[in-house]
Formats: structure tokens, C-alpha cells, sequence
């Protein structure tokens, strides 16, 4: 039996997660996130534990337990202006820090200098400190995809898996598009999403990122997919954050929020027959 039909679904159903990523990051991000649950069509999220507005996202989670939620794990922090660290003390994990106690940049910096052994206690520590707070997460997934840059980190990642009995988001395609590594990658015995879809920086710079969200639905294929977006409101918090980053920068996440709020996301959805399902109707198959 295929996902579809553990899930109760034809064997060729076209199964969709619509999941919002870095919750956590911003007021922006957060306020955002919950309108786009409570009234669009966004039905999974992950948070940033180290991030400054963690606890504002993490009060929310833990007072609705009925929406999918993630824990986002983070290893990178991308932004000029905007810098986060490990929530452990820097001394446990220095091989994850630039020389300033912040997370590297780049997968790049971050692969050349992480110990796996502190990665590995690093994401523990995110996990645990979300369970401490009271989240109940459904899933597991990865800020910039970073767990993906090599397979020995990878590893980790699916291990967190085991430890926690909670599924972990991995994409074969997109791990090894992000790849650092020349080894080979293990995906035996561990749930692939079958596609995944997201924006492309070419869309947006055309303006055609909103209609390459509803071709994107147009064309959802049968299997297992999940459609990555960052909804926020391109406002000053936002645009300063994503100062110089248009990629996934703050004009982008307002589309994301604009479109999947809409009423042509809902008709897109409904005419294309897609099933929308949860990371929890999945971790009960596990």
C-alpha cells in the first residue's frame, strides 16, 4: 500500500501538505502564519526555536493544538542584518557559530566548520526546549535545508526520527539539489515527499510568482506532495530583516500570504481534486 491508500485515499490520489515555514522569525512571519491557518488554506507550520519571536509562535502552538506544527530545526541564518544562534551555550557548540556567537550564513560555512557531534546536540536541544515549552510537534523539517548538505548529516536528521518518533520532511530532489557532497545519499526505508513545490526567484523577478503558485496546483501530480511557503507581510520589521535578500524576501512572503488566502487558491484546490492532509495523519501511519 501506497501513503494515498494508508490514508484511505485511490492509490493515484493527489495528497497535498501546504506548509508555512519559519514561524518564529518575525511578528511579521507569526501574525501572518496564524491568519493564513486560521483563514486560508495553510494547514502545517514549523517554528524557529532560536529565533527572537519563538515564544510568541510557541504560546499559539501550545493553545492550538488542532493545526499541524512543526519544529523547524536551524543550523543557517541567512540575513545581512538579522542574526540568531544556538539555544545552547555558545561553548557547547562553538563549530556552529561564526566569531560573533551568530550561525553561519551559508551551507557552505556551515558545512566547512560543524562538528556532526555538536549538530547532532544542537537539534536535540531545539526539540527538547519546544517539548519543554509544551508544543506537541507533529513533523520535523529543516531551515534552508541544511541537514541535507551531506549525508552524514542527513543521517542525523532521520535519526532525530527514530528518537522522537516524529516524521521528518525530506525531498530527494531538493536534498540533492542543495547537495555539498559527493558521497551518496541513503533514502532506503524513509518517507519521501514525492514532490515538493516552492517559489522560483525567476517567477518573482517576472511578477509572475501568484499565477506560478496556481499552475503549480494545476499540475499537483498523484503521490505525496508538499507546497514550502514563508507567508509575512511586507512591512518595515520585514523589509528589514530581508534587507538585500529578495530571494524569499519580504515583497515575496506577502504574495505568499496574499495567494494562499485566497478565493482562487481554494477553487485551484477544489478543481483540481486535491487531497489535503496533515503531518499527523501521517505520523499515525508511521
Amino acid at each position: 500500500m501506497n501513503l494515498a491508500q494508508k490514508l484511505g485515499y485511490p492509490e493515484n490520489a493527489k495528497l497535498l501538505i501546504i506548509h508555512a515555514d519559519d514561524a518564529g522569525l518575525s511578528h511579521s512571519e507569526n501574525q501572518a502564519t496564524i491568519q493564513t491557518l486560521q483563514n486560508g488554506f495553510v494547514n502545517s507550520y514549523s517554528i524557529m526555536v532560536p529565533c527572537p519571536w519563538f515564544y510568541e509562535m510557541a504560546t499559539f502552538a501550545k493553545n492550538n493544538l488542532n493545526y499541524d506544527c512543526g519544529i523547524h530545526l536551524t543550523l543557517t541564518c541567512e540575513w545581512e542584518n538579522y542574526k540568531f544562534g544556538p539555544v545552547l551555550p555558545i561553548s557547547e557548540v562553538s563549530s556552529l557559530t561564526d566569531q560573533n556567537g551568530y550561525f553561519y550564513k551559508t551551507r557552505k560555512d556551515f558545512k566547512e566548520h560543524a562538528k556532526p557531534s555538536e549538530i547532532k546536540k544542537e537539534l536535540t536541544a531545539q526539540i527538547e526546549k519546544a517539548l519543554q515549552f509544551g508544543i506537541q510537534p507533529t513533523h520535523l523539517d529543516s531551515h534552508m535545508c541544511s541537514v541535507g548538505v551531506t549525508p552524514e548529516i542527513l543521517e542525523i536528521y532521520k535519526e532525530l526520527d527514530r528518537t522522537y518518533n516524529l516524521p521528518v520532511f525530506i525531498n530527494k530532489d531538493f536534498v540533492q539539489s542543495i547537495s555539498l557532497s559527493d558521497e551518496k545519499y541513503n533514502f532506503e526505508n524513509t518517507l519521501l515527499a514525492d514532490n515538493l513545490l516552492i517559489g522560483y526567484f525567476s517567477d518573482f523577478e517576472k511578477g509572475e510568482l501568484r499565477s506560478s503558485y496556481a499552475k503549480a496546483l494545476d499540475n499537483v501530480q498523484p503521490g505525496f506532495n508538499v507546497f514550502l511557503l514563508h507567508p509575512a507581510f511586507d512591512d518595515r520589521e520585514m523589509q528589514g530583516i530581508t534587507i538585500n535578500h529578495p530571494n524569499f524576501g519580504s515583497a515575496w512572503r506577502q504574495i505568499d500570504f496574499d495567494f494562499f488566502t485566497s478565493e482562487e487558491c481554494q477553487s485551484k484546490l477544489k478543481e483540481n481534486n486535491i487531497q489535503m492532509i496533515t503531518w499527523r495523519d501521517i505520523q499515525r501511519f508511521k
